[in-house]
């Protein structure tokens, strides 16, 4: 299985409505694109500082599965519209989980 993870931190002067209109976009991904497995995300819960602001991971059976993901057209356009004019900095990582 491919697990994929995205970490956001907004920018200062992202909109106060950026974390519901992305999640609503995001909550619409599985039943668009059949290949993801299983889809979390949401924000970081304040715990530990430093953290990330959000979070988004999603399990795939293949790489190949991963790749119709992260170029299906319904995510592109939620990272478009709602990820790229508001994160100050993005991290991620894909990998093949153990077990």
């Amino acid at each position: 299985m491919i697990r994929h993870c995205v970490m956001f931190r907004w920018k200062a002067d992202a909109p106060a409505t950026t974390v519901a209109t992305l999640s609503a976009a995001l909550a619409e991904l599985p039943r668009l694109i059949p290949v993801i497995k299983a889809f979390s995300f949401g924000t970081d819960i304040g715990v530990n500082e430093g953290n990330d602001e959000f979070v988004v991971v999603a399990d795939f059976d293949t790489i190949e599965d991963y790749v119709a993901y992260r170029d299906h057209p319904e995510h592109k356009k939620a990272v478009v519209e709602h990820v790229v004019p508001n994160i100050a900095e993005r991290h991620a990582v894909q990998f093949e989980v153990a077990g």
